[in-house]
């Protein structure tokens, strides 16, 4: 079987365990196709719904993906092993803009907000059995969400979102059941989907957010949950507008049963409103990062959702870490307070890179979009050939790869390590990058 490799085993559980040993010691490649289960179990001399049962296993733990008729081959690459580690350095001398991370000079100074913490756990330290949220960042936190319309609820603190909407799923869902996430869509996501053993299904975005019918499609074909981003979606800049909100919210009226999360992805970097999906559904959460506007290591994030969502969130955390520190939360606190950070300064900040990248291509004859947020998402025709054109032009891009499943290829550009006046340079660049290249004749 498989070239020089045998698949062994009688029962299930030593046939997974066979096709996982073969993979770990890099005897099956990422890509490599399994025999069919029919023939397998013939040379085996095994039921085929043993191997049926042993490639469903799996499945569920991400190890290896099914095609239908193109039958089930090993994942591209480990469950556990992110997008980003396939992508060496940026070489010296090159201008990064592939990175995703906020502009530096936007975050705010954290020095007093650290301080105030200290202070705070010096009068009256954070011991063993103390609230997990604490009391301040629990109550402007809801103040918030109500503010934007979400309904109120109780308050769940994460170390980022990421955290947050591996807990939401690890409530509710079990291994083998399907996700609905956006295509393109945020790339740590699309890899901790399959390593919590679950599906992904694609569903494709535009600049308003998840289309209506590919939901529609998705939920009635069985995923059990939907991720949905709704300002400055990553890789795109997708915000979602009321219009195609109340479309959702129609869709999920009839998959009342489905778990909805929401990642208000543009939180304090985004002056453009909210419109949540919030109670669409009976088991929903509503996340904010703290990290792109205030900074990625302060790593918290807040959540709030429905009773029964929270309480399982909050409990199994007790189960684990515990809580998210107090002195974040604190320091979160006083730069809450004090307005460290001016949501309609660093959204303009943004918008004007964003938008005089987009028009300058636009001039090139490059079509590109971003309605809000840092990136900027630009189809192109060979994905592959335009990343490394650029990295020899001397730009460092994302690849499309990095964020999608089914969609066309393309390229991600971050704007916010970028100043104004480079910006005519990179659109250069990325127009040659991009344009069809004059066939050769030898003859």
């Amino acid at each position: 079987m498989l070239g020089e490799y045998r698949i062994e085993g009688r029962r299930a559980s030593e046939i997974a365990a066979s096709v996982e040993r073969a993979i770990g010691a890099g005897e099956l490649q990422p890509g490599e196709v399994l025999p069919p289960m029919r023939q397998l179990a013939v040379y085996l001399e095994v039921n085929p719904n043993t191997v049926a049962s042993a490639y469903r296993t799996l499945r569920d733990r991400g190890v290896i993906e099914t095609a239908g008729r193109r039958g089930s081959r090993v994942r591209q690459r480990p469950a556990s092993t992110a997008r980003e580690a396939a992508l060496g350095p940026v070489p010296p001398g090159v201008r990064d803009a592939s990175d995703g991370n906020p502009d530096p000079a936007l975050l705010p100074a954290l020095g007093e907000a650290l301080a105030a913490a200290a202070a705070r756990s010096a009068r009256r330290p954070t011991l063993y059995g103390a609230p997990t949220v604490a009391t301040e960042l629990e109550r402007l936190a809801r103040a918030a969400f109500e503010a934007d319309g979400v309904p109120s609820g109780a308050i769940a603190v994460t170390s980022g979102a990421l955290d947050a909407v591996e807990r939401v799923l690890g409530a509710h869902l079990r291994p083998g059941d399907a996700v609905a996430v956006e295509d393109p869509g945020w790339g740590s996501l699309l890899d901790l989907i399959p390593g919590l053993g679950l599906r992904v299904v694609p569903v494709a975005v535009d600049d308003d957010g998840p289309l209506p019918e590919q939901v529609g499609r998705a939920v009635r074909e069985g995923a059990r949950a939907l991720v949905v981003t709704d300002r400055a979606q990553n890789p795109t800049g997708a915000v979602l507008g009321a219009e195609r909100s109340r479309e959702l919210r129609q869709v999920l009226a009839d998959h009342r049963d489905v778990l909805l999360i929401e990642d208000d992805h543009g939180h304090d970097i985004v002056d453009l409103p909210l419109h949540p999906l919030a109670a669409a559904t009976d088991h929903w959460a509503l996340i904010r990062s703290t990290a792109k506007a205030y900074g990625p290591d302060l790593r918290l994030a807040v959540l709030t959702g429905d009773a029964v969502t929270v309480d399982r969130v909050r409990g199994r955390q007790r189960l684990g870490p515990g809580w998210v520190s107090h002195l974040l939360q604190d320091a979160v606190v006083h730069l809450w307070r004090t307005g460290a950070v001016d949501p309609k300064a660093v959204a303009d900040a943004y918008g004007r890179r964003r938008d005089a990248l987009i028009d300058a291509l636009a001039e090139r004859g490059v079509r590109a979009g971003g309605p809000s947020g840092m990136n900027v998402w630009i189809p192109v025709p060979d994905e592959t050939g335009a990343v490394a054109r650029l990295l020899h032009a001397g730009w460092a891009v994302a690849p499309g790869a990095r964020f999608r499943l089914h969609s066309p290829p393309g390229i991600r550009v971050t704007i916010s390590g970028l100043a104004e006046h480079e910006l005519p340079e990179l659109a250069d660049a990325i127009a040659t990058a991009v344009a069809p290249k004059e066939a050769r004749r030898y003859d």
